[in-house]
């Protein structure tokens, strides 16, 4: 039996690596058992996310758009197993070089958690048992490879065996674990049957009916109501925020003559109302798909805030997050006569735990980053001058109306559509202002006129399509869309950053 320098490191690398995999796993099953809502994967995640440069959340939102967590919760796993494999070989080689690494893993989840809105006692125990069994195991694997290392070759054989046992084994019970993990985080606290349990009041003020024809029933046209299971999620909660409706309670605070704290039973006890309200992601790209619409029933915040007293100079209202999130949001977005909700239903049912349950704001013709808090515990009245919230310390502005927009959802970038005449249609959105018109261009011709489906209102937004002649060959089709005030879409392009992206959404077809 060979035992070289090298094949015993890749050895220790896997055991490196196991064994941070346990230690991970047993942090993560214990927060499911003593903070389902805080664990310390999600903590340490959150604060890399909270740090991370504003360029880079934006690459990552514009690569993999709603897959952005999943595809961080990757980059965080490949780290750990890396950091396991370079313990594993530092523990063989220089003990206890090797636990002090995975000592440092653990003492970053214990600092991360110590920084988190929802921290408590019992939180601060998950990370220290997961250093723990993290150094525990490790100590274990390596001592195994010293004794392979050192073992006389009638030895050697029963040694590597019991390495291989070894390490296996402990790679399929963090495979079993991990499995156990996931699944107890999934449904923790018996919060999703407190969501199923919650009977919504039907709305004092039901929505209008959706107009005959709003939706033109095309092929490859999103539907006019966006299922709840297809809208889009852009947030910063690595693992969503698991709140007891019945211990949930919403305080308004700041400049206002009196304090006022409501609960669940007591908002769902107010003459709610339903709206239809399309909500867009300042990240959204021209042409892109965070945007979505639906039915919503809540309470107006102008109410909530009038009973509190608004005092004057106040011109902002910063809400807060369950996980410690702030959007800044205009005083007069909240105040005026448009539909901003404290909402409680999506779509006929209770909100989806991961859009906000029990309760979150929407508001009309304000991006998601300055309005859209879901999972709400705070509103402090204040002013612009006095308080930064969450992105407009990244570098975004402190208001974000929604830009008028258009898009193109069929034919497809890059389809091969029959020449001749094609139906292109899309959707086009100005929340609170309304859609008057839409145009599409072929390659350099002029503009042609859309036709609107019915709009159900100005916070909407509306289907649109229109016939176009397509000779055989390649073709640019452009659409551009007219507010209600007359505005034509701007056609200049920019970024999402500071304060969302403009340009005409244009795509290329191949005619056949």
């Amino acid at each position: 039996m060979i035992r070289t320098a090298s094949k015993l490191s890749l050895w220790a690398a896997a055991g490196g690596i196991v064994a941070a995999g346990l230690g991970v796993v047993a942090g993560e099953l214990s927060a499911a058992l003593m903070s389902p809502s805080l664990s310390p994967v999600s903590a340490v995640g959150s604060v890399v996310i909270d740090g991370m440069p504003g360029p880079v959340k934006d690459w990552a939102i514009g690569l993999f758009g709603t897959a952005d967590k999943a595809a961080f919760l990757v980059a965080m796993s490949a780290v750990i197993a890396l950091c396991g494999a370079a313990a594993g070989v530092l523990q063989l080689r220089r003990p206890p070089a090797g636990a002090v690494v995975i000592g440092l893993l653990g003492a970053a989840g214990l600092a991360a958690v110590l920084t988190r809105a929802q921290m408590s006692v019992l939180s601060l125990l998950p990370p220290l048992l997961a250093a723990a069994v993290g150094i525990l195991v490790l100590r274990a694997l390596t001592t195994r490879l010293g004794r392979w290392r050192d073992s006389l070759p009638e030895e050697a054989g029963a040694r590597r065996r019991d390495v291989l046992m070894t390490i296996g084994g402990g790679a399929a019970v963090g495979v079993v674990a991990g499995a156990l993990a996931g699944g107890s985080r999934a449904g923790q606290v018996n919060a999703v049957a407190l969501r199923d349990g919650v009977v919504l009041p039907a709305a004092v003020t039901p929505a209008a009916p959706v107009p005959a024809g709003a939706d033109l029933g095309i092929t490859g046209l999103d539907p006019v109501i966006t299922p709840a299971a297809d809208f889009y999620r852009i947030d910063t909660a690595l693992s969503v925020p698991l709140v007891d409706a019945g211990e949930w309670t919403l305080k308004v605070t700041g400049l206002v003559d009196r304090e006022v704290e409501i609960s669940f039973a007591e908002l769902l006890a107010k003459p709610l109302q339903e709206s239809y309200v399309t909500l867009a992601c300042v990240s959204n790209e021209v042409g892109g798909s965070l945007v979505g619409n639906a039915k919503w029933l809540g309470w107006p915040v102008r109410n909530l805030l009038a009973a509190a007293g608004v005092q004057n100079g106040a011109d902002m209202v910063l809400s807060t997050s369950r996980d410690g999130w702030t959007a800044s949001t205009p005083l007069e977005a909240l105040t005026d006569n448009r539909d901003a909700l404290l909402a409680v239903g999506m779509n006929g049912e209770p909100l989806p735990l991961e859009h906000g349950f029990p309760v979150r704001l929407v508001v009309p013709g304000l991006y998601g980053y300055v309005s859209a808090t879901k999972w709400v515990t705070e509103l402090k009245v204040t002013r612009f001058s006095d308080e930064v919230a969450y992105w407009t310390q990244r570098g975004w502005t402190e208001r974000g109306p929604v830009k008028l927009s258009s898009r193109i959802d069929t034919p497809s970038r890059g389809a091969s559509p029959d020449a001749g005449k094609t139906t292109v249609a899309g959707m086009a959105w100005a929340q609170h202002t309304g859609i008057r018109g839409v145009q599409v261009r072929v390659d350099d011709g002029g503009w042609q006129d859309a036709d609107l489906a019915p709009a159900i209102s100005a916070d909407t937004w509306v289907q649109w399509s229109a016939g176009v002649d397509l000779s055989p060959g390649e073709h640019t089709v452009t659409v551009r869309a007219i507010d209600a005030n007359g505005t034509e879409q701007d056609e200049t392009q920019r970024p999402v950053v500071p304060d969302g992206a403009t340009g005409l959404h244009t795509i290329r077809v191949n005619a056949k």
